[in-house]
């Protein structure tokens, strides 16, 4: 299969999620309870999504990955 694209919201998402983990885990707080006090209140997510975002976060989601075009781009190509 190919590459998914992810969406800026997903992007953003992924990066505030990691900054709440990276503030809590120097604490001494387990990854459970960081998810359950903070991430899961505010955004909802399942146990094993929190888990499948970290991953993402650590590997493959570039901050200046390119945007893709869409039918609005103004770039000078007509």
């Amino acid at each position: 299969m190919g590459k998914k694209r992810r969406g800026r919201s997903y992007k953003k998402r992924v990066l505030e999620i990691s900054r709440i983990y990276g503030e809590h885990i120097k604490s001494g707080l387990s990854n459970r309870e960081i998810w359950l006090r903070y991430i899961y209140p505010v955004y909802a997510i399942s146990e094993r999504t929190f888990y499948n975002i970290l991953n993402a976060s650590a590997s493959s989601i570039p901050e200046d990955e390119p945007e893709y075009p869409t039918l609005f781009d103004d770039n000078g190509k007509q």
